[in-house]
């Protein structure tokens, strides 16, 4: 199994560290293709693996590339490595907006092709992730794409039609979580704890309510009326949440989001 990364950023660092730390890959197995010197250099030195600023080197070793470039790279990555790729190539996209058809489009007929939408915590090891296959697709790529992605957290097997409602919640959603972290914290240090306390406090808060529901199943309405008890501290809480919109706003926050995804994903 040799992998092959165009683009070194961020996401591609974390999969990178997942692939090898499960052992899909070695580090030798395992080759990127960066632009900017600092960024290869950085990736060799802390990852071990071959970092080149040659693309096409990358596409003569990989069976596997995985194309971590900007929605706006795609087409000019795409016409460099077309003449490179056959249908003994798998394809993985995590490029935002960017449709199985596009890609499929510019490349040679029978590339199997993979779109993927990871998030943010995907670098530490929680990510939340959805992907949907290309038309010659296989049912190995799936399991393999599936396997990559549980390295650096869970995923899940969509449509693409619902990439871009997956692009709303769990792509831009870890903003919309910071920001509750932040506001927790806020009215922590209002009522009278140190801020250093009170962000640890909201964020341990967030993550524990978050695993309660992924290791129990519970509904989350059935674990927030397990913690209001009757006139309590709690439910006088949530009356301020219900009466500010809260709830209503966090709906529209998610639409909006899945709304702009759509129009990019028009525009490219």
């Amino acid at each position: 199994m040799r992998i092959g990364f165009i683009g070194a950023g961020n996401m591609a660092e974390a999969l990178m560290k997942g692939i090898v730390s499960a052992g899909i890959a070695t580090k030798d197995e395992v080759i990127t293709g960066e632009v900017i010197k600092e960024r290869r250099d950085y990736i060799s030195r802390t990852l071990s693996v071959k970092a080149t600023n040659d693309n096409v080197e990358v596409a003569r070793f990989a069976h596997v590339l995985l194309l971590a470039v900007k929605p706006q790279q795609m087409g000019t990555v795409l016409e460099e490595l077309k003449p490179y790729l056959s249908p003994e190539h798998l394809v993985i996209s995590i490029a935002a907006g960017i449709k199985i058809t596009y890609i499929e489009s510019r490349l040679n007929a029978g590339v199997r092709v993979v779109r993927v939408m990871p998030n943010q915590p995907c670098l530490v090891g929680a990510s939340a992730s959805a992907f949907a296959l290309g038309k010659f697709a296989k049912a190995e790529d799936r399991d393999l794409v599936l396997r990559v992605l549980q390295s650096v957290g869970m995923a899940l097997p969509v449509d693409e039609k619902l990439l871009d409602a997956v692009t709303g919640l769990s792509g831009s959603g870890p903003a919309f979580v910071y920001l509750v972290i932040e506001s927790m914290a806020d009215g922590g240090v209002l009522s009278g704890l140190p801020r250093d306390v009170a962000v640890k406090l909201a964020a341990q808060t967030v993550f524990g309510a978050a695993k309660t529901v992924l290791d129990t199943g519970i509904h989350p309405a059935a674990g927030k009326d397990m913690v209001a008890s009757p006139a309590g501290t709690t439910i006088e809480g949530l009356r301020v949440l219900e009466e500010a919109g809260v709830r209503g706003a966090f709906i529209d926050a998610v639409e909006a989001a899945t709304k702009r995804s759509t129009e990019l994903g028009e525009k490219s």
